[in-house]
């Protein structure tokens, strides 16, 4: 089988969901056959991708979106070592948390996930992230995007309250918002001040893509 071969079946393991250790060990023997890790990057890419289209068609559900996430992510994990002293493709930076008064933290993980696997690098704040801390971050990692996630109702002010903050502080200007989470909408969005929204993590990562224009 040649590195396309493998490299198509690498593809399939990984939309077809299965076992990661099988996965892990495929990427590991192209990797010491010589193949460059951006190869691997993008049959990854490609692979989630299908496993996307067939959540949003209804024939993947959310545990399977989950166990894609997990799957990129320990292959992410296999590539890092390669990935030293090679030149790959940055995406954007992240930085990304649950919002103060919300301590649920799948949804946001599952983001963090296809984000990195993506080639985005990811800042995660993790939950229950006070309006400061955004600030602070954004102060410190300079991100070109922030991504907030609530599933709570009764937190979804805490974003708006991040958004006016940012502005307070000069610094709504320096970064694109998206936000999300169960109670949250596109009008919603809208109304808070944010640049958009995600509706699920595969359409998160879509929004984050098409906000820097990649």
């Amino acid at each position: 089988m040649n590195d396309e071969e493998s490299l198509t079946e690498l593809c399939k393991m990984i939309y077809d969901l299965d076992d990661i250790e099988k996965i892990k060990t495929k990427a590991k023997e192209l990797l010491d056959r010589g193949v460059e890790p951006k190869r691997l990057i993008d049959a990854i890419s490609h692979g989630l991708e299908e496993i996307g289209n067939r959540y949003e068609s209804g024939e993947y559900f959310l545990s399977e979106l989950i166990m894609g996430g997990i799957i990129g992510s320990e292959i992410i994990n296999v590539l890092t070592p390669y990935l030293k002293s090679v030149e790959t493709p940055r995406l954007g930076k992240v930085v990304i948390g649950t919002v103060k008064g919300d301590l649920h933290d799948i949804g946001k993980n599952l983001v963090v996930s296809m984000l990195r696997s993506s080639g985005f690098e990811v800042v995660d704040l993790g939950i229950d992230v006070p309006a400061q801390k955004f600030i602070d971050a954004v102060r410190k990692e300079e991100p070109e995007i922030l991504a907030m996630s609530c599933l709570l109702t009764m937190a979804m002010d805490e974003m708006k309250r991040v958004i006016d903050e940012l502005k307070r502080h000069s610094l709504r200007d320096k970064v694109k918002i998206i936000i999300g989470g169960r109670p949250t909408s596109l009008e919603f969005a809208r109304r808070i001040g944010a640049d958009a929204w995600g509706r699920d993590a595969v359409e998160a990562v879509k929004v984050a893509k098409t906000l820097l224009g990649r």
